[in-house]
């Protein structure tokens, strides 16, 4: 597999020769594109022995996360979908292998049978309290070349990035 710089070094050395073949593609915003790709796929690299060794994927910790900080840890499975940025098939899938492993329960909403909610349990909270533990040191080490005022300014840019991201979206859906 290749490692970061390597991926880096790649999109550099291929960003001219894309310039010409693709005159017409915006070549700054291209290499941001790919940028950005390559850090989540990074960060999914980086992350995932840590997550094997503790039996939950980075999206299972997450919907337990969110569940933690929820009101009375609950939430309906279209809210963390829509805050997971996921499909509701798989948070559907996501949600089953929490049921399964005893981290959630999923009550029946009494005012619509057909919607559900999900608590979750003693064992889901002690897992995200486990996890968070074992994630510590390795959240750390992962931003540990940064600088609080770079960590700062990337959560800026990043941020501003998404707003961006959903002005032009509405944009262009209005255009097509």
């Amino acid at each position: 597999m290749m490692r970061g710089v390597d991926k880096l070094a790649a999109v550099d050395a291929s960003a001219p020769a894309m310039c010409r073949a693709l005159p017409d593609l915006p070549m700054a915003e291209t290499v941001m594109v790919r940028l950005l790709r390559i850090s989540a796929a990074s960060l999914g690299q980086y992350f995932e022995p840590v997550f094997r060794e503790i039996d939950l994927s980075e999206n299972t910790f997450h919907i337990l996360c969110l569940l933690m900080a929820a009101p009375e840890g609950r939430a309906s499975p279209s809210e963390l979908s829509e805050l997971m940025g996921t499909s509701r098939g798989n948070m559907t899938r996501l949600l089953d292998e929490l049921d399964q492993a005893g981290h959630i329960r999923r009550d029946t909403v009494q005012s619509d049978g057909r919607r559900f909610i999900v608590t979750i349990t003693n064992s889901g909270r002690a897992a995200a309290l486990h996890t968070a533990q074992r994630l510590n040191p390795a959240l750390r080490q992962a931003f540990a070349d940064l600088s609080d005022e770079e960590m700062a300014q990337l959560a800026l840019l990043l941020r501003k990035a998404v707003g961006s991201f959903d002005k032009r979206a509405v944009g262009w859906a209005l255009a097509s």
